[in-house]
């Protein structure tokens, strides 16, 4: 039950895939999905949203603008990582799932993973159309996040980088470009660690492209999601966390969780970063999130009508 879709976000088009569950009746609960940095959606987002929809749960499963079946907007570069651009996309997308005859406007929840679990819980934190929030293997810190990866003898490096670009920029010129991965971690790229080449090297020659632009390293440095997780109750937050991620920083991620109101809860995957993604670590990340989604998109939310009933 899934199609091809695409949807206008203030003049970018955004495609991807709408899942329907069969049996949900005429208007499904329905989950919005963007994927972490530089990632697309054929990065095993495929297999969360079959694992929701099994459980009577929609989903809108997209490229975030500029990447993969994406486009961007007029004049802007592909490969750019703008975090409050991510942000306003995900309400666009829940603007369009709102607008779906086959969705309940009223029961719409947003997911995402690693950099887009932190968009997640800004958009759960802003926007009370929400009604459900998770986010695995999470950046909060953006700025701790860019010092934890980059070798510091290499900071002043990156920052000359940045202000060289932005001057090229304002000539006209073309945007600077890094690296997402390198098979050597000590070169320079934007996810210097073994698991990240890992991850993301079988997927070169696709539509994923090993590059984002330079910029991209200064939004991320100026970008701290954790921030707001305090503001997103009343709605319900799952935060699921790999304890030995090196890549977000696990224990970052569980002191960030402290924060929040409830209602919450903390699910633990064994292992790193990626392990969230495969076998036991997919498991548990994916059933956390279907049985949250269940629980407050389905479950709670019919409790206000049965008791209406009963009046």
């Amino acid at each position: 039950m899934r199609e091809d879709i695409e949807f206008d976000a203030e003049g970018a088009t955004l495609r991807g895939w709408f899942y329907r569950p069969d049996g949900a009746g005429e208007e499904a609960p329905c989950v919005v999905m963007a994927h972490g940095f530089s990632a697309i959606k054929e990065m095993r987002l495929d297999e969360y949203a079959e694992v929701f929809s099994a459980a009577g749960v929609a989903c809108v499963v997209y490229d975030n603008r500029g990447f993969g079946a994406s486009g961007t907007a007029p004049g802007k570069p592909r490969q750019e990582i703008d975090p409050w651009e991510q942000i306003r996309d995900y309400q666009h997308a829940i603007t369009y799932a709102q607008t779906r005859p086959d969705v309940d406007a009223n029961r719409i929840g947003v997911w995402g993973s690693s950099y887009s679990a932190g968009n997640a819980y800004v958009v759960g934190a802003i926007d009370r159309r929400v009604k459900a929030v998770c986010g695995q293997v999470p950046l909060v810190a953006g700025r701790l996040g860019f010092e934890m990866l980059v070798r510091i003898d290499s900071w002043a490096q990156i920052w000359q980088l940045l202000t060289d670009d932005r001057l090229a920029r304002a000539r006209g010129e073309a945007p600077g470009m890094v690296p997402v991965v390198d098979a050597d971690p000590t070169a320079v790229s934007a996810l210097p660690t073994p698991d990240s080449y890992e991850f993301f090297h079988p997927y070169e020659g696709t539509s994923w492209k090993n590059e984002v632009t330079l910029r991209t390293l200064e939004f991320l440095q100026g970008y701290e999601p954790g921030e707001y997780l305090k503001r997103i109750s009343p709605t319900p937050v799952l935060m699921v966390v790999a304890p030995n991620d090196r890549l977000v920083a696990g224990e970052v991620a569980c002191e960030a969780y402290e924060t929040a109101l409830h209602p919450k809860k903390l699910v633990l995957v064994p292992g790193g970063h990626f392990d969230a993604y495969v076998g036991r670590g997919f498991e548990i990340s994916s059933g956390a999130a279907r049985d949250w989604f269940v629980e407050h998109l389905i479950t709670n939310a019919a409790v206000p009508a049965r008791e209406a009933a009963t009046a």
